[in-house]
């Protein structure tokens, strides 16, 4: 895609993956890839913030012989989504409205 994409942005995508099921960093970093150019090294270190701020927690489970991290949100982790989504709606209907020309900051 064309447009770059913040970590902030990469965070809430984390979250609305892991509101359905939980997900392991690979295949959390190939939907991440669908939207993001970001490479599975710059991935791991906002897996890990996600982990420190509570929002996240992890588990092992064994897959084909060997431990596998998973990641699951917490309570705190879906109201970080919800107040993430408010923002998204927020700042999406900004964009829209100046992309459509309802928006505009006349000067004086």
């Amino acid at each position: 895609m064309y447009f770059p994409v913040s970590s902030t942005l990469i965070e809430f995508l984390i979250l609305s993956m892991l509101q359905e099921q939980d997900s392991y960093g690979y295949e959390i970093s190939q939907t991440i890839k669908l939207v993001a150019n970001a490479r599975e090294s710059s991935l791991y270190p906002i897996l890990k913030k996600l982990v420190v701020a509570r929002f996240v927690t992890t588990y092992n489970r064994e897959h084909q012989g060997r431990q596998r991290k998973y990641y699951a949100i917490t309570e705190s982790g879906r109201f970080q989504l919800g107040y993430l989504k408010e923002e998204w709606q927020k700042y999406k209907d900004t964009l829209d409205g100046i992309i459509e020309g309802r928006i505009r900051h006349d000067a004086d």
